[in-house]
């Protein structure tokens, strides 16, 4: 059996995971196999997958599905893949040639008898500068003691155990925007994951790619963001301020959501009511932002 599942959660992106496919190819390490989720696409994908799968070159599950959102192809994956670890290389990114070796090699030499819940590298932009720097220190971190010296984008991969042992993400009224950050917070909350100052992945950023439309969501996804920030608010190891922060987003969340039980649906109501005017603040300049 392969150490790593490479999954891939595809909407009509034809015309870039030829590209994802390519830096696959040429990996130093071939202890890995690829499972490409193809959530809905209308496009190419299913000829171009499946002619991959004739050449034989590298190991390929392809499991189609109902459009239904980046969340619900994350659950996809985790409900069928089998492997030690997985990372999500997304269908407009590609990998570094020795990222799978970098690793596996890391796993097996530093992470497994620790227990951790896995690794961090970093993501790197196209043209080969990593996104938000270097990480500061290198080490056994959770993620709120990282993001005090890194900001920026970076790659998770993760016990496949661990995600598995969660309830997957609920598609909440059909929305399609609950953030698979979800998943790994729970996960960060009782095990470290190994940081590493290596380039796992390179990311070409989408106009309509999750990032670039984040106002949308927040608009279009409202009770999935809601969601997000009760978790947030759940944390028992963050600061008042970083929950007042969340507090006021979950208002706005909730403010687009109708949910007017807001107050007694938050892990800290009081906090939620200090945050209702900041809330409503936000909300309007959402709208603005989403009004052009």
């Amino acid at each position: 059996m392969k150490t790593l599942t490479i999954f891939t959660s595809a909407y009509n992106r034809a015309h870039t995971l030829g590209r994802t496919y390519e830096s696959l190819c040429r990996q130093t390490c071939d202890d890995f196999e690829w499972l490409v989720i193809d959530d809905g696409s209308t496009d190419n994908t299913e000829e171009l997958v499946k002619s991959w799968l004739e050449e034989n070159k590298i190991p390929i599950r392809y499991i189609q599905k109902e459009n239904g959102g980046l969340h619900t192809g994350y659950a996809t994956a985790i409900a069928n893949m089998n492997t030690e670890l997985n990372v999500c290389i997304d269908s407009d990114d590609y990998m570094p040639d020795d990222a799978v070796e970098i690793i596996v090699k890391t796993w097996d030499d530093e992470c497994r008898e620790k227990g951790l819940a896995g690794i961090i590298g970093l993501d790197y932009y196209m043209n080969g500068g990593p996104i938000g720097g270097l990480f500061k220190y290198e080490g056994d971190f959770h993620f709120y003691e990282i993001r005090d010296w890194h900001v920026g984008d970076d790659k998770k991969v993760c016990r496949t155990d661990l995600l598995k042992a969660l309830e997957p993400m609920k598609s909440l009224y059909g929305e399609k925007n609950f953030n698979p950050i979800y998943y790994y917070t729970q996960v960060d909350e009782k095990y470290k994951f190994k940081v590493i100052n290596e380039n796992l992945c390179f990311v070409d950023y989408q106009p309509d790619g999750m990032a670039a439309t984040i106002f949308k969501q927040y608009r279009n996804s409202p009770h999935s963001f809601a969601q997000l920030r009760r978790l947030y608010m759940s944390m028992s190891y963050e600061t008042w301020p970083r929950h007042f922060r969340n507090a006021i987003h979950y208002v706005s969340s909730c403010i687009f959501a109708k949910e007017r039980d807001f107050i007694k649906t938050s892990p800290r109501p009081f906090t939620t009511i200090l945050a209702i005017p900041f809330g409503i603040l936000l909300n309007l300049y959402i709208r603005y932002k989403t009004s052009k």
